[in-house]
């Protein structure tokens, strides 16, 4: 933990460090010079390629002369210097024209899914291990259907067990669209429980109407709801978390594309002056 600590206070230290310096060196030299915008120009082009790396470090696994984790880290923390860098490029003003405004929103998209995929990814995992966790997002369509056939054919059976209907009947009412698709999306993004405790007291409410065998059943159908709320929360987290990803890669490439079309009109038709 001390070691992680340390790990993190090296790196915004470097970061703090590096940031000052670009910004007193922009201010102080580089503004009256031409060279600046290149070198600051191919300095973040560079700088994006070896950020959009890390996605081929997390498919390639042979790729292992530095860990995930480190990787991350410098993913976190060079994406933040070269955000500063951007701005630098482009001499802290407003963007003019419509290729600087399109590059300059493709960058502020990437910049911005960054940090909130950084904050889901590290807040989403905390909470996902205290209920449960180590759920696969794939496995979720079956679990959730062995979750319902258990839970039907308890509230079937208790009319032939009990000689009643009040059970069936309930789950009919009030459990049958619950278990049937995903549910409650919101409230668990929000880590908001009032649904389940919502159904729970009905199902606690329906507890004096039942006799012994019909309340043994409906203990095991209560946990089975627990087991689904639990699960319905693991599966909108990891889908957050995969929807960050299709908005933050699909960006990063398309920002990529935009800053090759860039340096090629800079160099092919304003003689390395700029584009509007």
């Amino acid at each position: 933990m001390r070691t992680l600590l340390a790990n993190r206070i090296k790196c915004v230290v470097a970061l703090l460090v590096s940031s000052g310096a670009a910004t007193v060196l922009h201010f102080a030299w580089g503004r009256d010079q031409d060279r600046w915008d290149y070198m600051t120009g191919w300095t973040l082009l560079a700088l994006m390629l070896v950020l959009a790396a890390f996605s081929a470090r997390k498919r390639l696994s042979f790729l292992s002369f530095f860990s995930a984790a480190a990787w991350l880290q410098f993913h976190l923390y060079a994406g933040c210097f070269a955000a500063l860098l951007f701005v630098i490029h482009i001499q802290f003003r407003w963007p003019i024209g419509w290729f600087e405004v399109g590059l300059t929103g493709f960058y502020a998209v990437v910049t911005v899914s960054g940090i909130v995929g950084i904050f889901l990814s590290r807040v989403f995992a905390k909470r996902m291990g205290a209920r449960g966790g180590d759920v696969l997002f794939e496995q979720v369509p079956a679990i959730r259907r062995r979750l319902r056939e258990e839970a039907e054919s308890l509230a079937v059976g208790s009319v032939e067990k009990a000689e009643s209907g009040t059970l069936a009947d309930f789950y009919a009412r009030e459990l049958h669209d619950f278990f049937s698709r995903h549910r409650n999306s919101w409230a668990h993004l929000i880590e908001l429980r009032s649904p389940l405790n919502n159904l729970q007291e009905k199902i606690s409410e329906l507890e004096r109407f039942l006799d012994t065998d019909e309340l043994e059943i409906l203990k095991r159908i209560d946990q089975l709801v627990k087991q689904k709320d639990g699960l319905d929360y693991q599966y909108t987290l990891q889908w957050a978390l995969r929807l960050w990803l299709f908005v933050h890669i699909p960006f990063t490439w398309g920002l990529l594309i935009w800053s090759f079309a860039h340096v090629v009109l800079v160099y092919g038709f304003s003689g390395g002056v700029g584009v509007d």
